[in-house]
């Protein structure tokens, strides 16, 4: 059975170099996209298991990103988890039009993306379901 596939999308290089080793150890596949706009289309080519997703970037904010990925065929059931800074309110008017399961306030830690990507994921996607 193929690992389940995790799209990073965050335009800090260091924060998706952590959280990509952390999944990797832990039976993910991951892929990277630097920002929003790269993150719309690589989930379009490889259709991802999840998207954890930063909430600010530039080109298309993490939200727009999240927006897309619904109204796409191909990502419209794709559990997100958006990264945003501290007490920052996400409306849930917004949040409604998306796939956003867990919002995770920076700072964050690798395991917290860890816990929230087994959470999000249906338990037959789980690398311990394989």
């Amino acid at each position: 059975m193929p690992r389940p596939l995790i799209l990073l999308v965050d335009d800090e290089r260091p924060i998706t170099s952590i959280m990509r080793r952390k999944l990797e150890q832990h039976g993910y596949d991951v892929i990277e996209a630097g920002d929003g706009e790269e993150g719309l289309s690589v989930a379009r080519q490889r259709r991802p298991d999840a998207v954890v997703t930063d909430l600010q970037m530039p080109h298309i904010s993490g939200l727009e990103l999240s927006v897309a990925l619904r109204r796409l065929p191909e990502t419209s059931s794709t559990p997100i988890i958006m990264l945003t800074g501290r007490g920052h309110y996400v409306d849930q008017n917004v949040l409604s039009r998306t796939n956003i399961r867990r919002l995770v306030s920076k700072p964050f830690s690798a395991r917290q993306i860890l816990e929230a990507v087994k959470e999000i994921l249906p338990a037959s996607a789980r690398p311990e379901a394989a």
